[in-house]
């Protein structure tokens, strides 16, 4: 990968951006009364900058940052890991307890404008809510960090710790690009780092209980590739083995003998968290997961019920693509097929991989590894998870925070792998069974609840150090 020169903001700066950007970001916010204000105009204007990934373009991100911190007169730092592939990180000096990093990607999903009531690329205001692919995923949370630091510099009160704002590139398709390439190549930005809030964790409303999921570690992903390689022919005079008919026998024998249900301390935590307020028939399995699913006839209906929560009940294999021949009636010499299998984070995925081969060993298909990360877990016995108990519980009396699972995967798997303690959260609020649109259609985010999440993580981080 290509590296460019690393830019720190000089007086001069200003005259490196685009003049354009710079007055479209600072009118947006020229009437703004309140931070709140500011981050829905500024999430507004972030959504329309095109950094969907593949390509992601995050230099534009960059760009946008760079106008917002040369105008409130914040030093700060970027460089791209390719061309367009940008990464921006600017730090407050404080005291000496460990640091605080508030890690956003800038890249987002690609979305079909076909399916959309609007311009996926609109930060429409409508209804009561900005629209727009990122404005969950996560724009709306990276704006969120950019008020939270912004509001500290202004202030000019001592801070107990640093704190590090950082916006990456290719979290969407691994990080490699991002936060991956950062650890290699710049390092200290991660220096005295001790603790980060990231994207994983939200808060939800289920009637008047109010629950607060802390992402604290995640199912690891473990990306696969089949391939079948046999003799070509023509489609009218199959032979009795293909390239096409050894890689459906593969992926139907990992169809049809699913990865054994086990619950660990951190699933089990969580779901018993859970079950505190739950009012239906599922509260008992919640309650004692490990014994639930001891019930043969348990896991196919907790799979219909919860889709993401019996995911954390077993590792898993996903087939999601599948190639073979580019003409119907040509029996093509090889076949392939991947699959997103996600683990539990208790065991290292060589396991999970020699179990896959393991499983089609005589069908002759090879089986490639695309990606596969680390396990780790972070402690929930740490000053920002105490703040956000605190904080949360003065805000929201009777409300739970918990520890929680994730069935996917963000950067903080490499900021684990450093030591540092990493938390996916974000104290946005959502009803429960609301569409958020994530990574689908119409993606959304209440402005109200919006703002209030700026206020609250805010106050959050406030606690923690000041």
């Amino acid at each position: 990968m290509q590296q460019s020169i690393s830019t720190r903001r000089r007086i001069h700066g200003m005259a490196t951006l685009s003049a354009a950007l710079v007055f479209l970001v600072l009118a947006n916010v020229s009437n703004a009364q309140t931070i709140e204000d500011e981050a829905v105009a500024w999430l507004q204007e972030f959504i329309q900058i095109d950094t969907v990934n593949p390509p992601g373009n995050e230099t534009r991100a960059v760009d946008f940052y760079r106008a917002i911190f040369d105008a409130e007169g914040i030093d700060y730092e970027w460089a791209e890991s390719a061309p367009g592939r940008g990464n921006i990180w600017a730090r407050l000096e404080g005291g000496d307890e460990p640091g605080l990093m508030l890690l956003q990607h800038t890249d987002v999903v690609p979305a079909d404008k076909e399916f959309w009531t609007t311009d996926p690329l609109s930060g429409e205001l409508r209804d009561g809510y900005i629209l727009g692919r990122g404005a969950r995923d996560m724009k709306g949370t990276g704006i969120a960090h950019l008020a939270t630091f912004l509001s500290l510099h202004r202030s000019g009160r001592p801070l107990n710790r640093d704190v590090v704002f950082l916006a990456t590139a290719d979290e969407e398709a691994g990080g490699f690009f991002g936060a991956g390439w950062l650890i290699d190549n710049r390092p200290e930005i991660f220096d005295g780092i001790g603790l980060l809030i990231n994207e994983g964790g939200s808060g939800s409303i289920s009637g008047d209980d109010i629950v607060f999921g802390v992402e604290v570690t995640q199912k690891v992903p473990v990306w696969l590739r089949l391939t079948a390689i046999d003799t070509p022919g023509h489609g009218s005079s199959p032979r009795t083995t293909t390239s096409v008919l050894r890689i459906v026998e593969a992926l139907n024998r990992l169809k049809e003998n699913p990865f054994d249900a086990r619950i660990i301390p951190a699933v089990d935590n969580y779901f018993k968290g859970l079950s505190v307020n739950m009012q239906d028939e599922w509260a008992p399995a919640y309650a004692d997961m490990a014994r639930a699913i001891s019930d043969p006839e348990f896991l196919p209906a907790f799979q219909e019920f919860r889709p993401g929560h019996h995911a954390l009940t077993r590792d898993i294999c996903s087939i999601t693509r599948m190639g073979g021949s580019s003409k119907i009636n040509t029996i093509p010499p090889e076949a392939w097929a991947e699959l997103d299998c996600r683990m539990l984070p208790d065991r290292p995925a060589a396991e999970l991989i020699a179990e896959v081969e393991a499983l089609i060993e005589d069908t002759g298909v090879e089986v490639e590894v695309i990606m596969a990360f680390t396990p780790a877990i972070s402690s929930t016995n740490s000053k920002l998870f105490e703040s956000i108990v605190n904080v949360t519980g003065e805000l929201y009396p009777g409300s739970q925070v918990l520890s929680a699972v994730s069935t996917g995967f963000t950067d903080s798997h490499f900021t684990r792998d450093l030591g540092i303690v990493s938390y996916g959260f974000s104290p946005v609020i959502t009803r429960s069974g609301e569409a958020t649109g994530v990574h689908g259609n119409d993606e959304r985010i209440p402005v109200a609840e919006f703002r209030q999440g700026v206020t609250d993580l805010r106050a959050i981080v406030r606690n923690l150090v000041n």
